[in-house]
């Protein structure tokens, strides 16, 4: 294999998070570590978001929890792909988006308190995520229609404990769960199980029309 997977630290680039300008120094160490692996023939694959989010966004916004955080994260990714679009063309939006239900913290920056969060909380922040992975990989495909940008998932394969139906059953639930991200990002809507499950928990999602015309 001749692909390195790296991340940029989104506080490397705005250390804020909602400056206008980036950081140009850290633009220059990231091409510095592009063009090393093109020296070497090696294909560079970059994750725009790593569990680095800007402590500034988390602590204004309290991360993705709110719709704010979008804009700028979609102005951060622009950044970079402009920069390094010319020699990257293989990305990742972010990093195991599905971690935001299990450590709210890591995967989506959200400081309040884990246990102080509902379902509902952690659904729309992956939400704003969802719609944040959207609009940074349309943006890039109008930078460079060449571009490859894919998504990433936090997951092993969940198997029954036995062959007894409500085993299986939940196999299947556990598994159906871990695809709604790759369903939204993969297939470009909700799924209907994501739906149904959804209506279970009474969630009431602030998702917009815009929101699933972009996806």
């Amino acid at each position: 294999c001749n692909v390195f997977r790296f991340s940029i630290a989104w506080s490397r680039i705005f250390p804020m998070g909602d400056e206008e300008m980036p950081n140009e120094k850290g633009l220059a160490f990231y091409d510095a570590v592009v063009d090393e692996c093109l020296k070497y023939g090696i294909e560079p694959l970059i994750t725009l978001s790593h569990y680095e989010m800007p402590l500034h966004l988390c602590q204004k916004y309290d991360g993705f929890r709110s719709r704010e955080t979008i804009d700028c994260f979609v102005h951060y990714a622009e950044t970079v792909i402009r920069r390094y679009h010319d020699r990257v063309k293989y990305w990742l939006t972010f990093n195991e988006i599905n971690v935001t239900l299990i450590s709210p913290l890591l995967g989506a920056g959200i400081i309040t308190p884990k246990n102080e969060l509902t379902q509902q909380d952690k659904y729309q922040a992956a939400h704003h995520q969802l719609v944040a992975s959207a609009k940074a990989t349309k943006l890039a495909r109008m930078i460079d229609p060449d571009l490859k940008i894919g998504c990433m998932m936090a997951a092993g394969t969940f198997y029954p404990y036995t062959c007894h139906p409500e085993d299986v059953m939940a196999a299947c639930d556990a598994n159906s769960r871990n695809y709604i991200f790759i369903d939204v990002q993969m297939r470009g809507e909700y799924s209907s199980y994501a739906e149904c499950l959804f209506k279970q928990m009474k969630l009431t999602l602030d998702i917009l029309p815009e929101d699933l015309a972009l996806i």
